[in-house]
């Protein structure tokens, strides 16, 4: 891509029916970056994901994943990504390493490449005495961990964390924090995390304001805090927001 990014939003509107869900969104995340995206309830996060996960279609714009337009070639787009949806999506039913088998077959990766890497991540996140057991007999925190795993299992170039920490305590959000960023360093991963969290947003290089479908923001927390008059990430986002509320604790 010209720009050198590894996701690239220009220009992407979605509406449904008299609601403009998002209105002209551009944004791009670069290679070995986090991007926190914040937006209180109903600016438009879960439908830019659904976008830039091939859900859905734009109505216009584009979506690229390292040159592969989502539109005209989505196989590719998506071969790119790893995604850690909000709404969990493990089958309970198969064991860790079922499910993991699984997820390396869909991406076509052959077992004398996937399984020692399977192995590798199961000991790298601590769930190698886990790898036998029912997804359902797991705490939400390994669950959450495995999702991860599991995303980040082809290698892609882009992770998305779409509010990915939700319910968890603070322990497993921070534990599910601390990976992503191990990642981000060392394999050079892009990384878009939308979130509500503060503690979370600090730690991204630059942050996306999404609000009623616009982007009203994107640099650093610190350009964004100086911007507001604001010390504090929190208060930042609540005065470019307008106050909104339930948007970032």
């Amino acid at each position: 891509m010209s720009d050198g990014s590894v996701l690239a939003c220009r220009d992407v509107s979605k509406r449904y029916g008299r609601t403009q869900a998002l209105d002209a969104v551009s944004l791009q995340v670069q290679a070995g970056e986090m991007v926190a995206l914040l937006g209180p309830n109903g600016a438009g996060k879960t439908t830019l994901f659904q976008l830039l996960t091939g859900l859905f279609v734009a109505d216009s714009g584009t979506v690229e994943v390292l040159g592969a337009d989502m539109r005209r070639d989505p196989v590719r787009a998506l071969s790119r990504l790893g995604v850690v949806f909000q709404q969990p999506a493990l089958d309970l039913n198969l064991t860790v390493r079922a499910s993991l088998r699984f997820h390396a077959d869909l991406h076509g990766l052959p077992a004398a490449v996937s399984r020692p890497r399977i192995e590798a991540l199961l000991e790298r996140f601590g769930l190698a005495g886990s790898a036998g057991q029912l997804a359902r007999e797991l705490s939400g925190g390994n669950r959450r961990k495995v999702e991860l795993l599991r995303a980040l299992l082809h290698e892609p170039k882009v992770l998305l964390m779409d509010e990915a920490t939700v319910g968890l305590d603070p322990a497993s959000r921070a534990q599910l924090l601390q990976e992503v960023l191990r990642s981000r360093e060392e394999r050079g991963l892009g990384v878009l995390w939308a979130t509500h969290l503060v503690d979370e947003a600090e730690h991204a290089q630059r942050v996306v304001v999404l609000h009623k479908g616009k982007v009203l923001f994107d640099g650093t927390p610190a350009s964004l805090c100086e911007a507001q008059g604001e010390q504090g990430l929190q208060g930042a986002f609540l005065r470019i927001t307008g106050g909104a509320k339930n948007a970032v604790v």
